[in-house]
């Protein structure tokens, strides 16, 4: 079959996910493994969500609301911003699409930090504009260097805040002088993990809507709230804005139990407040438990931190995988010695600490 594919979709790396826990238990001839790899919440979704979704089982024969009404008003309440600024999205992946698609045409050009997350390099490209890296600066998005390498090409720009695998966040005012030395492009701020942020002068992009910058702010469900299976998240921005993604999205791309689910996880304060308190506690167990192991890690905003293991990371990974520990290794990231987890239950922390101890 004579296909004709553009160079730059041929010119695409696939994003690497990683393998099911239930394949790689199989695969390796292991059982009772735990997975520390993908950011995910080892609490699981909050109680109320899994009730909400199933009262919603009996309704599936209907479509979903394509409008998402009851969601998104739920997230204009919360987070106190008007409903015609937010956009649901098939998880915030597809709010990416969603800009890339609309706002950007062949040949484009898109500032990105590298390492980062890989989904924006793949999206820009797909729609034949041109990503342009601007490396991290001591682990951190270098907001000086992306600002001196805006050319009359730029027409977007992606930030991730908490960044993404790094764990390290800009400032409120960084960004405020970043944002008033840079003409009309959009800036994409990617908000994934910004619940678990400790550091009280971390930027948040909302705060931003209201000003001269063009600045759209994505969030998601899949991290804190623990329902990165149903995927659902939102970008707010412009109104302007939202109204040319509506003319892109699908009509009914955020299903009914996403939808339910959703709503149920931003009413339950209590199951959030336990998520950021394991998290936390978490991160500080395995920072002591590294240093005693003479372990260099580094401390992040997030709930997922790098550790350099000073040797092959994918050999690492694989060794680690042998005592049932499912780790990411950063090969692809550009960091080829060093891994990244997640934080899980407390026996699950410890269960890492005693295997990599013996892996190392």
């Amino acid at each position: 079959m004579n296909l004709f594919v553009p160079d730059y979709i041929v010119s695409i790396e696939p994003y690497s996910q990683g393998k099911p826990l239930e394949e790689l238990e199989r695969e390796y001839g292991i059982s009772d493994s735990i997975k520390l790899a993908s950011n995910e919440n080892p609490l699981g979704p909050s109680p109320m969500a899994v009730e909400a979704m199933e009262c919603s089982l009996n309704k599936l024969n209907r479509y979903p609301d394509g409008s998402g009404h009851d969601l998104i008003d739920k997230i204009s309440e919360k987070l106190k911003v008007a409903p015609d600024n937010i956009v649901l999205g098939n998880g915030s992946d597809e709010i990416i699409g969603m800009l890339t698609r609309a706002l950007l045409k062949q040949g484009d050009e898109v500032l990105l930090p590298w390492p980062s997350f890989l989904m924006y390099d793949i999206m820009v490209r797909s729609v034949g504009a041109i990503p342009v890296y601007v490396p991290l600066k001591s682990f951190s998005i270098d907001l000086s260097s992306i600002q001196s390498r805006i050319t009359q090409k730029t027409r977007m720009i992606f930030l991730c805040n908490p960044n993404n695998p790094t764990g390290t966040v800009f400032s409120k005012k960084d960004f405020e002088n970043f944002l008033e030395g840079i003409p009309e492009i959009v800036v994409v701020v990617d908000e994934a993990y910004i619940e678990f942020v400790r550091d009280k002068y971390c930027a948040r992009g909302a705060d931003f809507l209201d000003t001269d910058a063009v600045v759209v702010t994505l969030r998601t469900f899949s991290k804190v709230y623990g329902l990165a299976g149903i995927r659902v998240g939102f970008g707010i921005m412009r109104e302007e804005i939202s109204r040319i993604l509506n003319k892109v999205r699908q009509p009914f791309n955020v299903n009914s139990l996403a939808q339910a689910g959703a709503i149920a996880a931003l009413g339950d304060e209590a199951f959030l407040k336990k998520t950021l308190k394991l998290v936390h506690e978490g991160l500080d167990f395995l920072y002591g438990s590294l240093e005693r192991l003479g372990i260099k890690y580094f401390p992040t905003q997030a709930n997922f931190f790098l550790i350099d293991v000073k040797r092959n990371a994918d050999e690492v990974f694989e060794s680690m995988l042998r005592e049932g520990v499912i780790v990411r290794s950063m090969t692809s990231y550009g960091y080829p010695e060093y891994i990244r987890i997640n934080v899980g239950l407390y026996e699950e922390n410890v269960r890492f600490i005693k295997a990599i101890e013996k892996v190392i």
